[in-house]
């Protein structure tokens, strides 16, 4: 099993099973930054897992909450007190949405935004050679919180040091702290996160630390996938009620001398050509 670099690191397993067991029946993983973003951005691999003994959800956060904005009951909390709370509030959604594990890799956020920082990208290297999922969910490339953007940049780079056959058949960088409306809609991935409203807004609103805390993730984050679903065809009727987007980051991958800025890029230079047609078509 994994010798984690940080002393408080550890992987938590609902059900019990062996820690080794617990990731190696994993199919669908979530790589993300900070308790939550999880919740805010893996509904699909939750969906997809949930009440299915063939598909196992397993969450990786990296961080340790360290900066966490508090107010409230938690306004007087030092940094340790917060990243023991948030800490607790990942591994309740971990057992409340029946996932194969949760990992906690305890860094800071700086270490993670340190492209030097090789350790980060070594631990997400094994637990993915491990666990071997199918899919991964992580941060998108346009997301505007460094720390995000850092988390996936070491996804990509740790799945890249991986044999192609070890690595996931996907990858898909989410939505937390930028929407993806703008990406052309032949070009976004739509994840139809409509099924158990309940347990999806349960995981995002047991944050208690960060609803009560002084940011309503809860109500952002359902409001965000409401607004996705509604505003996505604007001559058609509703066929879903929530809708998660994503972009594909998976010729990332496939093609390890792609470069993850000239892909971004991409997107965003077939956005502005799209809006400048349309001004163009109508003036």
């Amino acid at each position: 099993m994994i010798n984690f670099v940080n002393k408080g690191a550890e992987i938590f397993v609902p059900d019990g099973a062996p820690a080794d067991e617990a990731l190696r029946r994993t199919t669908h993983m979530a790589i993300a930054a900070h308790q939550d973003d999880v919740e805010i951005m893996g509904a699909d691999g939750f969906l997809k897992c949930f009440g299915n003994p063939d598909q196992w959800f397993t969450a990786v956060v990296v961080t340790n909450g360290a900066g966490s904005p508090r107010a409230d009951l938690y306004a007087d909390y030092t940094d340790e007190m917060m990243m023991a709370v948030r800490k607790k509030e990942q591994k309740k959604a971990a057992y409340i949405g029946e996932y194969s594990a949760a990992v906690l890799l305890d860094y800071s956020s700086s270490g993670v935004k340190n492209p030097a920082n090789t350790a980060v990208v070594g631990e997400i290297k094994e637990l993915l050679n491990i666990a071997r999922p199918e899919v991964v969910y992580t941060h998108n490339l346009a997301d505007k919180h460094d720390t995000h953007v850092g988390v996936a940049l070491r996804v990509i780079k740790a799945i890249r040091e991986l044999p192609k056959e070890a690595r996931p058949k996907k990858i898909y960088g989410c939505e937390v702290w930028r929407s993806l409306d703008w990406v052309l809609d032949n070009e976004k991935t739509i994840f139809d996160v409509s099924a158990h409203p309940n347990m999806t807004s349960a995981l995002v609103s047991i944050y208690d630390s960060q609803v009560c805390g002084g940011k309503r993730y809860d109500l952002a984050t359902i409001g965000r996938r409401t607004a996705n679903a509604t505003y996505a065809e604007s001559h058609g009727t509703d066929t879903a009620t929530a809708y998660i987007y994503a972009i594909d980051l998976t010729p990332l991958i496939e093609d390890d001398n792609l470069c993850p800025k000239e892909l971004i890029e991409g997107y965003i230079e077939r956005f502005k050509a799209e809006v400048a047609k349309r001004l163009d078509s109508l003036s």
